[in-house]
């Protein structure tokens, strides 16, 4: 069993001060495969001091060596992809070829994205060309508490750390207690890159204890979290007396808006893409909305679509799906199917227990649900499994109704021929983020929500405003 009990405080591995033992376990076969420390307050102010007394520095430093600094850490990530892709799938659960392919590569990815994006962002201009005498400064706000997932390690601790870094800002980093052998393995690469001694600190802990500690410390001067709405909402109120910035990016309940004129592969492509992740993902498509001409042949497709998937072991290769995270996660997921069949909704695929031959280890049928009613709770509550929820619409306006009757707005999803009906929707749907056609948004683009799915917006030139703070100066000419 792997020991990783130690934590990263002022560019050194050192041994926790006040941390409990706590087994990180392996999905696909219910036992534990490291053992890590859940720091305390002293480990947790001592990485808080470490990052404070390293800002005056690091805020100092021109914009040109954060970049390059940026630029060795993706070539050390480039050099460790391997064993961050066995680490994330031992983890969470990831198939070992979908985290090579999906999970790990997320890192380098927006490392690269938010390199491009410092070297176009103007940290120092003029107001206007009119005003040259009123100077526009970016400057760093201070020392971040990052709070990130178990769903995505890497991709959610990048959009954290390097828009931080590259904006001048020093930090805390407790990646999600569950998962946390990906972001150890980060810090390895943070150091092996030279990160000044303070820059980066990374405490593992749980969100009563570390996480509560960084939202309600003088010290830290914005949290950046990513999970549920529920702690969202409990980091903030902590963070409130302190009048911290709090970036927020939380659940989704995203509606996948099917045309009768979509193409003609648009519902096993929503299956999977809510079946992805073994539907661990905020923004999966996990409400698909058919109009009723073509809604009894998707809910044909959908099922025989997800009787197809096979789910398997993490560390079996081949095109399947894994197992949930945890535990919790699992007898959630089947509690909220149970309330699906108590509710009336039509089981078409899927349902209760693991898949036949898994008998050990998180593992969930891949379910769908059709007829169902939107105020039903499986339509309404984040499952964060692989179940999908089926509905019929008979116009483009109660298409649209449907979609933004909900607490969240991450991501929406239209399929139709019709661009302009697809560009009109669009403008209407009440989220941060909408997909058309299958066609995902570039690198770089903003990734947020509205509502109940946060406040934040992370990835590209708004990751970077998002650690920063701007001063207006006037008589500068």
């Amino acid at each position: 069993m792997l020991d990783k009990r130690d934590f990263y405080i002022d560019g050194a591995w050192v041994a926790p001060r006040a941390g409990t033992d706590f087994d990180v376990i392996d999905p696909s076969i219910e036992e534990a495969c490291a053992v890590i420390s859940l720091g305390g307050e002293a480990d947790t102010n001592a990485a808080v001091a470490a990052a404070k007394a390293a800002f005056p520095g690091w805020a100092a430093t021109p914009v040109a060596e954060r970049i390059a600094l940026a630029e060795k850490i993706q070539t050390a990530y480039e050099n460790r992809k391997e064993d961050m892709a066995k680490a994330i799938s031992l983890e969470m659960g990831a198939p070992i070829d979908m985290a090579h392919v999906q999970q790990a590569p997320t890192g380098t990815g927006h490392i690269a994205a938010f390199i491009r994006a410092a070297r176009e962002f103007e940290f120092d201009h003029a107001l206007r060309d009119d005003a040259p005498d009123t100077r526009i400064l970016y400057e760093p706000i201070g020392v971040c508490g990052l709070i990130t997932p178990w769903n995505w390690p890497m991709n959610q601790v990048v959009l954290k750390v390097l828009p931080a870094l590259i904006s001048g800002c020093t930090m805390v980093l407790k990646p999600s207690e569950i998962a946390p052998l990906s972001s150890h393995l980060f810090a390895e690469i943070m150091h092996e890159a030279g990160t000044p001694k303070g820059v980066f600190n990374l405490v593992n802990g749980d969100g009563p204890g570390v996480g509560t500690t960084l939202s309600t410390h003088p010290d830290v001067a914005m949290i950046s979290f990513t999970g549920s709405a529920r702690a969202g909402v409990i980091i903030s109120k902590n963070a409130a007396d302190t009048l911290k910035r709090v970036s927020l990016e939380l659940g989704g309940k995203g509606a996948n808006i099917v045309f009768a004129d979509a193409h003609e592969k648009a519902v096993a492509q929503g299956v999977m893409r809510c079946m992805n992740n073994t539907g661990q993902s905020c923004n999966a498509p996990t409400r698909m909305l058919v109009e009723r001409s073509r809604y009894d042949r998707a809910v044909e497709e959908a099922t025989e679509f997800a009787n197809g998937l096979s789910v398997n072991s993490s560390h079996e290769s081949g095109k399947h799906i894994g197992p949930v995270v945890s535990e919790a996660q699992f007898d959630k997921i089947q509690g909220l199917i149970q309330i699906g069949i108590d509710e009336g909704a039509k089981l078409v695929a899927g349902g209760l227990g693991r898949p036949d031959g898994l008998n050990r280890g998180y593992f969930v049928r891949p379910t769908i649900f059709a007829d169902v009613k939107n105020d039903m709770r499986i339509a309404q509550e984040e499952i964060f499994g692989p179940v999908l929820s089926m509905m019929p619409f008979d116009d483009e306006e109660e298409a649209i109704a449907i979609a933004n009757d909900t607490a969240y707005g991450l991501t929406n999803y239209v399929q139709t021929s019709d661009m302009e009906k697809a560009r009109r929707v669009a403008r209407r749907l009440r989220t941060g983020m909408v997909d058309m056609n299958g066609k995902a948004r570039a690198s770089g683009s903003p990734f947020g929500g509205m509502k109940a799915s946060g406040n934040g917006r992370e990835g590209g030139r708004w990751g970077l405003e998002d650690f920063m703070e701007v001063k207006a100066v006037g008589g500068w000419e």
